[in-house]
């Protein structure tokens, strides 16, 4: 399981990488993530709601209410225009993190 702080830190660009491939509800944006990260990233509803509101309010992603096959409703967000943008920026900078981990993996001897 990773830290609760880098779990926080990397919310944002997962929930704008996952949108990018379509919009989603959720609980199935917290199943994406757990699944896709072997089960590393464990969100909670109370994690990941007030994000997504902010992402709202913030303009980042647009949300609306639809009626699942299970006639349960549910409100499925998808990006912005200004949410791809901002999802180019995460990239941007989490790219400059893993370049110099990796350097750093390179130089220094391993620990482990």
């Amino acid at each position: 399981m990773l830290s609760k702080e880098l779990v926080a830190a990397s919310t944002v660009p997962l929930v704008l990488s996952v949108l990018a491939e379509g919009e989603s509800y959720g609980y199935a944006l917290i199943q994406s993530v757990r699944e896709l990260s072997g089960g590393g990233i464990a969100w909670t509803e109370g994690m990941l709601y007030p994000v997504l509101h902010w992402m709202e309010d913030e303009r980042l992603v647009e949300s609306e209410w639809k009626e699942a096959d299970t006639g349960r409703r549910r409100k499925y967000y998808r990006l912005r225009k200004e949410g791809r943008k901002a999802l180019h920026a995460e990239k941007q900078q989490w790219l400059t993190v893993q370049t110099t981990l990796t350097k750093l993996g390179k130089t220094q001897p391993n620990l482990i």
